[in-house]
């Protein structure tokens, strides 16, 4: 499950658990074959702005004469919405609510939580989206509690310079913060980088994407690569306009994203090259879909092609687990040492992998249950998607590797000398690492070495 867009830090703590109470109660609804559909609808027309009747603003908003930010003019949209989300937590703690009222607690999501551990349709993974300079560790263990798994996280640029002119409100050293503190508390970390923003070059870019992989503070799991397109409504219109910004030409963008791919890391997945914006939308910049295919293509013509996981997923393949090699690949992170294992065919096509963090030892953790713990990130088995329990032959999935690489996981840390490994589990996966010797802590599972 991913909670795409926004700044999730900035919501209040309420109105988060009930969001994702509301995402766990439509799983339990879902897998039960049960449709509320109707009860909600009806909920949302009698009470919320949020319904498309009642939901009618025509709002333009011109970046080159812009009198308020995006954020101010939706706001004043939806000041009814915010200020009933704001009264709900005086007046709904102990009465019945709507299945609208946007307040839950953590009781509430526990429950749920629980309830979704064996369901029919599971949660095996949850992302939530947020700016580095909204993270702190209280917020952090918030979004664990939540039950999150991963973060995406806007990087948008290693530059302060760029970062200042952009007006990104924040500097590279509150992302050095957060990747750390996410880290340390074992997120998978998903960040999104953009090049062509004002006052970067095709050169300028290429040096900020090699300190992205090069700087051990930095090092993402895996990276969404979101050129700057300029759309009506932003303020970099004036700079347009003025002839102070101007997009990369196709070839200049073609040439960068080469090179991007070329320095992209084995242990990191390239999720998205181009966002999503209509065409209709963008005034200049580029408007070519499938750019990732374009630059495979001329890596390809080179000889060559993506390290990167997406490039070297097995997808539909036929495997045979025994003739897959194991392959560790170790480096520095800001907390200590990481270890990318992955299973392997003869040219390098990925079956499987598994990402360990050794924090260092003897260093303080603001997680009490990790304080001393190596800590298992994500593993994830490629292939075509089977029941539960059901295996097929020539299928990576439920063919055993996903626990060869947690026995080797469970190797490494204790040759490192830690007496503990713990899993940063989804709670639809909780089941799966008990069967495996992890026993339940607060917000981890962890097995004794």
């Amino acid at each position: 499950m991913i909670v795409l867009g926004g700044t999730w830090s900035f919501y209040p703590e309420a109105y988060q658990i009930w969001f994702i109470k509301r995402i766990f109660d439509a799983l339990e609804d879902f897998g039960a074959g049960v449709d509320r559909t109707g009860d909600v609808w009806a909920a949302l027309e009698s009470a919320s702005q949020l319904h498309p009747a009642n939901n009618t603003p025509q709002v333009a908003l011109h970046g080159a004469e812009l009198q308020r930010t995006y954020n101010q003019v939706v706001q004043s949209i939806y000041a009814d919405e915010m200020r009933r989300s704001r009264e709900l937590g005086e007046r709904l703690a102990e009465q019945e609510r709507s299945p609208v009222d946007e307040y839950a607690t953590w009781e509430e999501l526990e429950a749920a939580h629980a309830r979704n551990e064996d369901a029919p349709c599971r949660c095996v993974g949850l992302v939530v989206e947020t700016r580095p300079d909204h993270l702190s560790e209280a917020e952090v263990i918030r979004i664990r509690r939540l039950g999150c798994t991963k973060v995406q996280i806007g990087f948008q640029s290693l530059s302060d310079a760029v970062l200042k002119v952009n007006k990104r409100g924040h500097d590279v050293a509150a992302t050095r913060r957060a990747v750390k503190l996410l880290r340390r508390a074992g997120f998978k970390i998903h960040a999104h980088w953009m090049p062509n923003l004002l006052g970067a070059t095709p050169e300028t870019d290429l040096e900020d994407y090699q300190r992205l992989f090069g700087e051990p503070d930095f090092r993402p799991d895996e990276l969404k690569i979101y050129p700057c397109s300029l759309i009506e409504s932003a303020e970099l219109m004036r700079f347009y306009q003025r002839g102070d910004w101007k997009p990369y030409t196709h070839n200049q963008l073609l040439e960068l994203l080469i090179g991007v791919f070329q320095l992209t890391p084995e242990y990191c997945r390239l999720t998205r090259v181009i966002r999503d914006i209509p065409g209709t939308d963008i005034v200049v910049g580029n408007k070519t879909t499938n750019f990732r295919q374009l630059v495979e293509n001329a890596l390809a013509a080179r000889g060559e092609r993506s390290a990167d996981i997406r490039a070297r997923e097995v997808r539909f393949r036929s495997v045979d687990a025994g003739a897959l090699a194991l392959d560790e690949l170790w480096y520095e992170s800001s907390i200590g040492r990481e270890v990318f294992l992955q299973f392997i065919a003869e040219d390098r096509g990925i079956a499987g992998f598994l990402r360990l963090a050794l924090p260092e030892i003897q260093a303080p953790s603001f997680i009490e249950e990790l304080q001393g713990s190596a800590i298992i990130r994500e593993v994830h088995v490629y292939g075509q998607s089977l029941e539960i329990g059901e295996n097929a032959p020539g299928k990576a999935q439920h063919s055993g590797l996903g626990l060869r690489l947690i026995e080797r996981a469970v190797e490494i840390a204790a040759a490192q000398g830690y007496g503990d490994l713990a899993v940063i589990s989804a709670i639809g996966t909780r089941g799966y690492y008990r069967k495996r010797g992890f026993d339940d802590g607060k917000l981890y599972q962890h097995r004794k070495l």
